[in-house]
């Protein structure tokens, strides 16, 4: 099961240009130019009532949404600023994800200054109600707006905070990935009602962490599995561990190996 999760990681299957079971609507909100010249957008997905999507790094089930711009004109690089998750029961699974609407804040730089940005994207993602199926949507969004879209930003206030300080861990291969065992910092702690772990940027996936009580500190575990379910190099500077509360959250970039 894990092996094969990870390889559901890999590739999303191609659909047809028809409404997947679950989804009412999806587009490109128009959004606006920052100050700095970068164009804001956002992915809005309206969902039937009780249905639900995933997050970028889901746990234990579930597949994060894939982005593909091609065809997009003085496209740079994309940011995708993720409003914190909710953490979902799922038939007994953990789950991270959005339930009935997402509005995924998009930030994206021009390869020319100054010039019109013309985003085009193609999103493969997971839906889920009692079942889960895959749905591919293919947007572009309008021309910006003449200023800030509060939906959006009010998504970009529900960031997980980002904290200076880094867990330390432990990194071991086992039979089929890594396993890291992450210590978080007191101050943090007590925000831990669930935690989640990712490797940035890399295909990985990665189990809902077990999480135990060291004094004032959290313990948290996950194991790590690639496609090729073996060990792999895993480089600490790469985890990116969420804190996640019913009202906040505060993102870990990196941690220090145990001594």
């Amino acid at each position: 099961m894990r092996i094969l999760a990870a390889l559901l990681m890999t590739a999303l299957p191609a659909l047809a240009d028809e409404p997947p079971p679950g989804l009412v609507s999806a587009e490109l909100l128009p959004g606006w130019i920052t100050a700095e010249g970068h164009r804001m957008t956002a992915l809005r997905l309206e969902l039937e009532p009780g249905w639900k999507t995933y997050w970028r790094s889901p746990g234990d089930a579930g597949v994060p949404p894939r982005f593909d711009w091609q065809g997009s004109q003085n496209l740079g690089p994309v940011r995708v600023l993720w409003p914190r998750p909710e953490v979902i029961d799922s038939g007994g699974e953990r789950t991270l994800g959005y339930h009935d609407r997402l509005i995924l804040p998009i930030e994206i730089t021009p390869t020319q200054p100054g010039q019109p940005v013309a985003p085009r994207v193609v999103v493969d993602f997971g839906l889920c109600l009692d079942i889960c199926v895959p749905a591919q949507v293919r947007l572009t969004a309008p021309a910006p707006g003449d200023a800030p879209d509060p939906l959006i930003e009010a998504a970009l206030a529900r960031q997980p905070r980002a904290s200076d300080r880094q867990p330390e861990c432990r990194v071991q291969p086992i039979k089929d990935g890594m396993q890291v065992t992450a210590t978080l910092p007191s101050e943090e702690s007590a925000l831990a009602e669930d935690v989640a772990m990712e490797l940035a940027g890399k295909d990985i996936w990665v189990s809902a962490p077990e999480t135990s009580a060291e004094g004032a500190r959290v313990v948290a575990q996950a194991d790590f599995v690639a496609a090729s379910g073996k060990p792999f190099p895993l480089d600490p500077a790469a985890l990116r561990l969420t804190l996640i509360g019913p009202e906040d959250a505060v993102e870990f970039r990196g941690c220090r190996p145990e001594s």
